[in-house]
Order: structure tokens, then sequence, then C-alpha cells
């Protein structure tokens, strides 16, 4: 696969070096370096690219000739991938997505910037899939569902049909929205829990039929 474009990746942690890996087997992107805040900076170098500080990356990477892609996972309900997206967007740097040559994407989804989809995931007639979105492995969005931006959605999650999953969402493994249901912001579904009817903002759901047990964690930590 030709490398024609240039990738800088947002974070050095786990999630960082998954991307690295899918990006460059997988895509048109040939990443030259990872970026982290100067405080979290640990290591200079991962497979043989350098770690640079976030806050120093314009005056080696001239936004107009790279592309970005913040790799963080879902720590605080996504607000730190949120607030590094953001720190990058007012950068200027174009943002990238990355979309599983192994995912089944039907001809009219939408898709937005900074998303991370993976393998086996299916994407039916009329999806839409906000902005700084990740679809782990091996999921089913149903027809007409909507899910916005900063949300994480991990492995074999049902969305239903006509669904729609609001801002800074988490849904947990094998978690399943029933047809129509609103997923209100700020929400973390547990794994295996069952989401029958519309939720509440900020709330962790678990069980079948899913309820409320407490409030979601929104604090925000390290950034890798």
């Amino acid at each position: 696969m030709t490398k024609s474009k240039e990738l800088l990746i947002i974070g050095a942690g786990e999630t960082a070096q998954l991307a690295f890996e899918y990006f460059t087997f997988d895509s048109d992107f040939k990443v030259v370096a990872f970026c982290v805040e100067k405080k979290y900076l640990e290591q200079r170098e991962i497979f043989g690219l350098p770690v640079i500080p976030i806050e120093e990356i314009e005056h080696e990477y001239n936004p107009k000739d790279y592309f970005a892609f913040i790799a963080i996972s879902s720590t605080g309900i996504n607000r730190v991938r949120t607030r590094l997206y953001q720190t990058i967007k007012r950068k200027n740097y174009q943002i990238a997505s990355y979309i599983s040559s192994k995912a089944f994407i039907w001809r009219n989804v939408e898709i937005g910037e900074n998303c991370f989809i993976m393998e086996n995931n299916v994407l039916q007639h009329l999806v839409k899939i906000g902005n700084n979105v990740i679809l782990w492995s091996g999921n089913h969005i149903g027809h007409r569902s909507i899910v916005h931006d900063n949300c994480f959605i991990s492995s074999h999650v049902v969305v239903s049909g006509s669904s729609e999953i609001k801002d800074n969402c988490f849904l947990g493994v094998n978690s399943t929205i029933n047809d129509g249901v609103r997923i209100a912001e700020d929400c973390v579904i547990g794994s295996g829990a069952v989401i029958i009817s519309d939720t509440e903002p900020g709330m962790v759901y678990v069980g079948c039929p899913g309820k409320p047990i407490k409030k979601a964690v929104t604090s925000p930590s390290r950034s890798t």
C-alpha cells in the first residue's frame, strides 16, 4: 500500500501503539512520530520513532504538511482524548481517521474525523458516526443509528436500528441497545447490560434490563 500521507500519533500508551500497528499495515498513512504532553514524556523513542512534546510539535512538524490522530483510550469518559483532540485542532493539524479494511461500512454511512473503526464492525444503512469516536472490534451499529462525538464503543456491542448515542458515552463489552433507544450524554453502559429504554445523563447502567447504579466519573487523568 502506497504511503501518501504522514501522520503524528498523539499518545504513547497501549492505544497509541495499537494505532501505530493499524495505520502502518492497513492505511495509506506513514507514522513519523508520537507526541505526548511534556509532563508525561517518559521515553524518547517508540518503534524507532521519536516521542516529542505536544507543546513543541509545530516547530518540527508543520501543520500544513502532516495529519494527526489522537490515540487515547476512554479515560474520564473520553475527556482526555477530547481535550487533546481540541488542542490539536487549535494547532490547525489535519485530523485523520482509521477505518479497517475488514470493517463493513455501507455506502451512505457518515464518519467524522479522529475516528478509529477496527475490524469486523458493521455499520448499516444511513448510520452516522461523529468526531473522535472509537469502535473497537466486532460491533453492530444498526440502520439509521447515530453515535455522537467523543464516544467509545468496546467489542461486540449491538446498537439496534434508529438508536442514538449522545456525546461522551462508553459502551462496555457485549452490551445491547434496543431499537430506537436514546443513550443520554456522559453515560457508561456496563458490560453485558441490556438497555431497553432511554437513559438519564451522566449515569452508570448495569444489568438486564439496565438500571442506573451511580454517577459516572468524568474527571480526566493522564494523557497516555
